[in-house]
This record gives structure tokens, C-alpha cells and sequence, in this order.
């Protein structure tokens, strides 16, 4: 944690700041919090999935997900409201940045063909969106104890104004972007 979090202090900040012409500390855009989210969408047949799900997102961030519930009926999927669909964890301080450098530093290489992350997946406002096909590129995870190979949601939420300054910001910490 303290590597990336000393990083953006001695590297990022300064560098955003030539960039971009900021007057003040506090106009660098920094990273607020990482959100990972499982959707499962077969929870109907094998209601054991949740717990297997919650469990592999805890060993991966360290710390315990929320289950989300639908929140409306969709015949078409026969969900009703209220149903558990999948969990999530909101990561913010140190246990965002050790994600974060596992993430980049770890995980990410683990990846077949993996020739850098899409440029193109943020949303405007400064936040960046990711997919995972698998879990078992994280090394906390034991391949013979998996029962179904899941993906996984990765947002990463800056204080960033626009895109570019997000996409410097996760350059700088580290994202591998694709060319």
C-alpha cells in the first residue's frame, strides 16, 4: 500500500500538476475508491454460488462483500424483487491501493494475450470501468477449490473532471493501457 500511495505523493502529484496547470494541491484529481462487483446470474440453481462468491471477493480485497438484491421483477429472467443477485465490495484508503498495485502489478500480467487494458471505457465524468473474465488470475485463489470460473466488475472513481485527467491520473499509478 505504502509504495503506490508514496508514489502518487512524490510522482503523480507533480506531474499532474505540470501537465494540467494546476495552482493548487488539491486540484489533482486522486483516486477515491475502487468498487467490485460480482453479478451472478444462475443464482436460481445453485444457491450455494453466493456464499462461493462472497467468499473468493473476500480473499481477493480482505474484506467482506454486501450482497445486491434485484430491485424490481423481470418475468423474462423470473426474478423477482428482492432476490439476491451477486456482491460487491467498495474498497477506499490503504485497501484500495493494495488492490490497486496487486491489480496492476500481479494480476493483470496473469492474464492470457493480455496486451493492456481498452482506453475507451470511461465514463465522461472521470471514472474508469473494467471486466474480468476470471477470478482465478488473483493469486489468493486456489484453482482446485473453484467450482465456476466467475468475472468480475472493476470501477475506479477519481475526483477527476474529465476523462483525460483520469486517464493520466491511472496511467501514472500504474494501468497498463493498451497503445
Amino acid at each position: 500500500m505504502e509504495i503506490l500511495k508514496e508514489q502518487y505523493e512524490k510522482e503523480v502529484v507533480p506531474a499532474l500538476m505540470k501537465k494540467f496547470n494546476y495552482k493548487s494541491v488539491m486540484e489533482v484529481p486522486k483516486l477515491d475508491k475502487i468498487v467490485i462487483n460480482i453479478g451472478l446470474g444462475d443464482i436460481k440453481e445453485n444457491p450455494k454460488e453466493l456464499e462461493n462468491a462472497i467468499s473468493e471477493l473476500t480473499q481477493i480485497t480482505g474484506q467482506k462483500p454486501i450482497t445486491t438484491k434485484s430491485k424490481k421483477a423481470i418475468a423474462a429472467f423470473k426474478l423477482r424483487a428482492g432476490v439476491p443477485i451477486g456482491c460487491k465490495v467498495t474498497l477506499r484508503k490503504g485497501k484500495m491501493y493494495d488492490f490497486a498495485n496487486k491489480l496492476f502489478n500481479v494480476a493483470l500480467p496473469r492474464v492470457r494475450d493480455f496486451r493492456g487494458v481498452p482506453a475507451n471505457s470511461f465514463d465522461g465524468r472521470g471514472n474508469y470501468s473494467m471486466g474480468i473474465k476470471e477470478q482465478l488470475i488473483f493469486p489468493e485463489i486456489e484453482y482446485e477449490k473453484v467450482d465456476k470460473v466467475r468475472g468480475m466488475d472493476i470501477i475506479f472513481v477519481t475526483t477527476a473532471k474529465s476523462d483525460e485527467e483520469a486517464k493520466e491520473l491511472l496511467k501514472l499509478l500504474g494501468m497498463p493501457f493498451k497503445n
